[in-house]
């Protein structure tokens, strides 16, 4: 009877590990997870994304997301930065910059945006390596504009309906994966 129940165990443990890998959110108890690669995926079929400032003067291409959940309870997302002017933007990275944020869930989106988002490094060779205050003022709009409007990742319907009837206590970033803990 101990051996059909281990091998039971093990055999439910195989299987949450093969959802999580094969891009499904793992609903265990209370709690719903997404790993890294999960929001990865969404970020990269919105982007590359470009912004216009100053009535088209300068624009904003970012390009090549890349996120990563390395602990402390906020991600940390990564871009490249392609600079352009005079209405056309530029696709050609030109800089780099990477920001630090938490999460929140907004069940108006039914996503997951940042939050508290800051921005860590910026480093715009042509710019002289450092961020000067047009590229910190427009770099600083998009980002409050994009944890106010986009989410970092949005539930699909399947696991919407899973948790329709919840409320989202708290969103948390620990041990490589984000988890909504349910109410």
């Amino acid at each position: 009877m101990r051996r059909l129940a281990a091998t039971l165990l093990l055999a439910c443990a195989g299987l949450l590990a093969a959802c999580s890998s094969l891009g499904s959110s793992v609903l265990l108890g209370r709690d719903i997870s997404f790993t890294a690669a999960q929001l990865q995926a969404q970020l990269d079929r919105k982007f590359p994304r470009d912004y216009r400032k100053l009535g088209g003067l300068v624009s904003i291409s970012l390009l090549n997301p890349d996120l990563s959940l390395p602990g402390g309870g906020r991600l940390k997302l990564d871009f490249d930065l392609g600079i352009g002017a005079m209405g056309k933007p530029s696709r050609s990275p030109s800089g780099h910059f990477a920001l630090e944020s938490g999460l929140r869930y907004d069940p108006g989106t039914r996503g997951l945006h940042l939050d508290n988002p800051e921005i860590v490094s910026v480093d715009v060779p042509a710019l002289g390596g450092v961020m000067n205050d047009t590229t910190r003022s427009l770099l600083n709009s998009w980002l409050l504009d994009y944890a106010r409007e986009e989410p970092v990742y949005r539930l699909d319907d399947d696991t919407f309906g899973r948790i329709a009837a919840r409320r989202i206590d708290r969103v948390a970033i620990e041990s490589g994966l984000v988890t909504l803990h349910l109410d």
